[in-house]
């Protein structure tokens, strides 16, 4: 698949997010990727043989302080051979992209790890 049609989906998940995720999302940047490195998948503690299909880096919004101003955007990233290695179809991956943005935005909002996978966004 084309990075073009990939990031179409993501755009297309993202708008079928539920209007309260959409509308908390400030000086987020979202960016599309290949696949994660080496590097990224140890920070993200992922086990050999797991998949990582997206991230958030940045300070999630209940632990900014005060003087968190004038910074650059926190990042969303949304790997894409993942997704094309796990999805059949585009209707698939248009789902699994949804719930990729969820988690990560999950993840701004300030949810922890376990209790994403309890809202099944694990």
């Amino acid at each position: 698949m084309r990075r073009h049609d990939f990031e179409r989906i993501i755009l297309r998940a993202l708008e079928q997010l539920p209007a309260q995720f959409r509308d908390a999302i400030d000086n987020l940047d979202i960016e599309v990727r290949w696949r994660p490195t080496v590097a990224e998948l140890r920070r993200a503690r992922v086990r050999h043989g797991s998949t990582l299909f997206g991230v958030y880096l940045g300070v999630p919004l209940p632990k900014r302080t005060h003087d968190y101003t004038m910074t650059l955007p926190d990042k969303i990233i949304i790997y894409q051979e993942p997704h094309e290695r796990f999805c059949a179809t585009e209707e698939q991956m248009i789902e699994q992209a949804r719930k990729t943005l969820l988690h990560e935005i999950g993840h701004y909002l300030g949810i922890e790890e376990r209790r994403l996978r309890e809202l099944g966004l694990g």
